[in-house]
């Protein structure tokens, strides 16, 4: 393989696995991350000891084919998964998933009218509470990654691995923000917010306690981190996929403000499967 790098995209919508920080946060793993000539970023694995491509998160250009020839990507499998189903791609390998986001281009007045009852009813309990919400750059050695990981593993839910977390916020500390609920100065609840692109972020790992859960801190702290990323002109927070394993979580997230939304599936091109050598 012939190794290429060009400058990454910066626009302002772009996905998390698409962005600088987390091509560096790669680096910083140990891994190789190609970047396109157009900036899309390609991952290069093995599956079930086959090599293959990855283009995560991302539209493919027109001129993807001649893309993988200069990085000499182009004889590989290329599996593909955007975020949004714009046409086929190749053989589909998993129908689309749903996940949630939240538009915070609206004010906060519509979007607090938006929440659903029980929700905005669950916030105020913890507003009028004695929690208060602290806000600042996740420090690379923070419990938070460790707790969720242990935490998803009794759940049923997995995230990235710990120590790309840790990377990320190591190479990028401002986008890297940890909202905090404390109980009388105990911290009973946690969430992590990754910033990307110029106008977008995403809701990452969290966790909480039994105190957390009985004063509803995921709500204050969630409705705190909306309109903290808004004021700073974020326009679009992602809330990750509607996990069918996980209904009580999907039912928090929609009943936020959050709409659903479909993603476009996971595709597998590959040139000896394609009538045409292109995207």
């Amino acid at each position: 393989m012939v190794a290429a790098m060009f400058d990454m995209a910066n626009a302002p919508d772009t996905s998390l696995m698409q962005s600088h920080d987390f091509a560096d946060a790669l680096r910083l793993c140990g891994q190789d991350p190609v970047i396109l000539p157009d900036g899309a970023l390609v991952l290069h694995r093995r599956v079930m000891g086959v090599s293959v491509a990855m283009l995560p998160r991302a539209t493919p250009c027109a001129a993807l084919s001649d893309h993988l020839r200069q990085v000499g990507l182009h004889r590989l499998p290329l599996i593909l998964s955007p975020e949004t189903f714009t046409r086929k791609h190749g053989l589909r390998l998993r129908k689309p998933a749903c996940a949630a986001k939240i538009d915070l281009r609206i004010s906060q007045s519509i979007r607090f009218a938006g929440l659903h009852q029980k929700w905005r009813n669950q916030l105020r309990h913890a507003q009028n509470s004695d929690l208060t919400v602290v806000r600042a750059p996740m420090l690379p050695d923070a419990a938070l990654p460790d707790l969720d990981a242990t935490q998803g593993q009794k759940q049923g839910y997995r995230n990235w691995p710990v120590g790309l977390t840790r990377a990320f916020a190591q190479v990028a500390p401002k986008k890297c923000q940890v909202f905090t609920a404390k109980l009388k100065g105990q911290t009973v609840a946690q969430m992590l917010f990754l910033l990307h692109g110029t106008t977008r972020a995403t809701y990452h790992i969290g966790h909480t306690t039994t105190l957390g859960r009985l004063h509803h801190a995921h709500n204050l702290i969630l409705w705190t981190a909306q309109n903290w990323l808004s004021d700073r002109g974020i326009g679009r927070l992602d809330l990750g996929f509607l996990d069918p394993k996980t209904p009580n979580l999907n039912r928090f997230k929609l009943r936020s403000g959050a709409q659903a939304f479909e993603m476009g599936g996971t595709w597998l091109r590959w040139s000896p499967l394609a009538r045409h050598d292109t995207a």
